[in-house]
């Protein structure tokens, strides 16, 4: 059956000679695997739409195996993040976590938006480092563990100040924290952040100015919470940190 779908390609591998197998992510029909025929080739018409990161429509040819894809159409190629290795770092580190968090064939029309919104906040200037923050924090309900972000997780005290504990799944009040001797000692303006980032419309970011202190603990807690719960081993992190590096030390 021939199916036009709008999708954004996760991952593209060599396949024989001349094609290349890709991972789509779409907005009708959630993960998918299909087969770009000659793609390899510089001149096929499938090259361009065959990239990482590529947006746009895909005219399948879909049964019970990988699809075939006939056609495609670019709706952005995000040439901007394409062209700088930091940029492109960020967005195979947030493509692969999107891909290992999410089942094959699974419809989800928001984590779809979420992905198009972060792949064009990288491109557009906004901080890289809270952009995947923020994906970051909204992947955490898909993948099943969000942490409790508005009260005590043990209490439900809402009145701070707070910590933040992995042990305990998310804040704990000062007659909880006693509970995990291994708390985090962060700000109180890196734990709003986090519950920010959660409830936050991704449409509707503004200017994000964080200090470095707060991203190098929002990075603490963030890093921490997916250890302890994702189980999730992703290359693209390690070569993302080997890039921050030599970027900020330049």
């Amino acid at each position: 059956m021939l199916e036009k779908v709008e999708g954004i390609v996760l991952k593209s591998i060599d396949y024989g000679e001349s094609n290349k197998i890709l991972t789509i992510f779409s907005r009708e029909k959630g993960k998918f695997g299909a087969v770009a025929r000659g793609a390899k080739k510089p001149n096929s018409r499938l090259a361009a739409v065959s990239q990482p990161f590529t947006y746009g429509y895909f005219l399948c040819l879909t049964g019970t195996g990988l699809a075939t894809i006939q056609q495609g159409e670019i709706i952005d190629s995000f040439r901007d993040i394409k062209e700088d290795l930091l940029l492109a770092a960020y967005s195979s580190y947030t493509v692969e976590l999107l891909d290992k968090g999410t089942d094959e064939k699974k419809v989800n029309p928001f984590l779809f938006e979420l992905l198009y919104q972060t792949l064009k906040y990288y491109g557009e200037g906004y901080d890289p480092k809270i952009i995947k923050n923020i994906f970051e924090v909204k992947m955490l309900s898909v993948l099943g563990f969000r942490p409790v972000l508005d009260g005590c997780a043990l209490c439900g005290n809402h009145d701070g100040p707070y910590f933040f504990s992995v042990k305990e799944g998310g804040i704990l009040c000062q007659k909880c924290v006693h509970h995990d001797p291994y708390h985090l000692k962060v700000s109180q303006a890196t734990l709003r952040l986090l519950r920010l980032f959660y409830f936050l419309d991704i449409h509707r970011i503004g200017s994000i100015n964080v200090k470095e202190t707060t991203k190098k603990e929002l990075e603490l807690c963030i890093s921490a919470y997916y250890d302890e719960y994702s189980g999730l081993y992703l290359k693209s992190k390690k070569f993302l940190q080997q890039v921050e590096k030599l970027e900020y030390n330049e």
